[in-house]
């Protein structure tokens, strides 16, 4: 009987400790549950930041720099005579002698060619006569004049029948007159028969020959005669730079025949306007050429050395976007955002470009932006390795 009573003490106090260990059971698997809940939501948010942060792109930053102390600009050019003037003929008839061919040199008033012009000639032989005559009839007019007014004063004649013989004296005056000025009319045209040198220079062409039918009406060209020294040099520049070219600014050209020698030239004037064709303003220098090495027409590379455009940064090309509106850079904000800002670019160095509006130093500029980005993209900045130091 004791033994009875022991064992069921024993069971019924094992009940509760039997409920205990149950709901420590459950609690820890709960714990567990909850735990593993947290844990994948932490991973959970870690793996959505992760992908947020690789979403955003990556970019290389650069500063813009300002140039060296100065400049170069090479530019084509186009050599012109100093004067440079077609002879033309002023008569007709056909040409009966040349004296200068292309290449020669001549001086002002030299003869150049003669022109036969027999029918001019003629006009002025029928002029002369005709001038002749007409001092005949002033001569006889005078005579009556003079006798009719010795008449008058004797009353043997009227004064209305003299007053007719003076009146006819001064038309015979006035005809002669007119004759003088025919025949000094025509002999100003016989002078043309002498074709002669405006102005010391050389021979560029010779479009006539002997016996060759000469029409004044047609604008008939005999020579073209140029002045050669000093030489005018004609520059079309770009806008951009219209502002640095003055009068008196010096620059230097070669020619293609002449590679190792270079020749000097000095602005001399400006067209100071803009071609609305070209967009460059023209520009006229001046060449000595005492020498006559240079020649009229000959293609020239001209250069400039211009003071730097204190306003112009530099940057590199590959941080131009071209895009419909014109080009522009990518440039980050305070806040990590782009701006795609307009610029106006001025000389091209290769690897960089001169920015002459739109930029400043402080600016960060996106180096090889994407061509998907715009402004309002979030980006991760990073420092370009690729950045070259300023100079010219």
């Amino acid at each position: 009987m004791h033994h009875d009573s022991e064992e069921v003490h024993f069971e019924v106090k094992s009940v509760p400790n039997l409920k205990r260990k149950l709901i420590i059971a459950v609690a820890v698997i709960l714990l567990i549950a909850l735990w593993g809940g947290i844990k994948r939501y932490i991973d959970y948010k870690k793996q959505a930041t992760w992908s947020a942060e690789q979403a955003i792109e990556s970019v290389a930053i650069i500063h813009p720099h300002v140039g060296g102390n100065g400049n170069t600009l090479v530019l084509p050019g186009t050599l012109q005579p100093f004067i440079d003037a077609p002879i033309l003929a002023r008569v007709d008839g056909y040409l009966k002698i040349w004296y200068h061919d292309i290449g020669a040199k001549v001086k002002k008033g030299e003869l150049l060619a003669v022109i036969d012009t027999p029918e001019l000639d003629q006009q002025l032989s029928q002029a002369q006569a005709n001038l002749v005559r007409r001092q005949a009839d002033e001569n006889l007019a005078f005579v009556t004049m003079k006798r009719w007014k010795a008449l008058l004063a004797k009353d043997s004649v009227s004064k209305q029948e003299t007053d007719v013989h003076i009146a006819d004296y001064e038309a015979r005056k006035a005809d002669v007159l007119a004759a003088r000025a025919d025949v000094a009319r025509i002999e100003a045209f016989e002078s043309f028969k002498r074709v002669i040198a405006p102005f010391d220079g050389i021979i560029t062409a010779r479009k006539t020959d002997v016996g060759f039918l000469i029409s004044a009406g047609k604008g008939t060209e005999l020579f073209n005669v140029s002045s050669v020294d000093p030489l005018r040099l004609y520059v079309p520049v770009p806008q951009i730079y219209s502002d640095r070219i003055k009068n008196g600014l010096t620059a230097t050209l070669t020619v293609p025949e002449f590679p190792n020698r270079t020749f000097t030239a000095k602005v001399e004037t400006t067209s100071g306007g803009i071609s609305n064709v070209s967009g460059t303003m023209l520009v006229e220098l001046l060449v000595e050429n005492k020498d006559e090495t240079l020649k009229p027409g000959e293609y020239s590379q001209v250069k400039f050395d211009l003071p730097e455009n204190s306003s112009a940064v530099r940057v590199p090309s590959s941080c131009l976007i071209f895009r419909a509106g014109g080009l522009k850079v990518a440039v980050l904000g305070t806040d990590n955002h782009i701006t795609l800002k307009p610029i106006v670019v001025g000389r091209d160095y290769g690897s960089e470009v001169e920015v002459i509006k739109g930029l400043s130093v402080n600016d960060q500029v996106v180096d090889s932006p994407s061509d998907s980005i715009e402004t309002g993209d979030l980006v991760k900045p990073q420092v370009s390795t690729t950045q070259q130091p300023g100079g010219n």
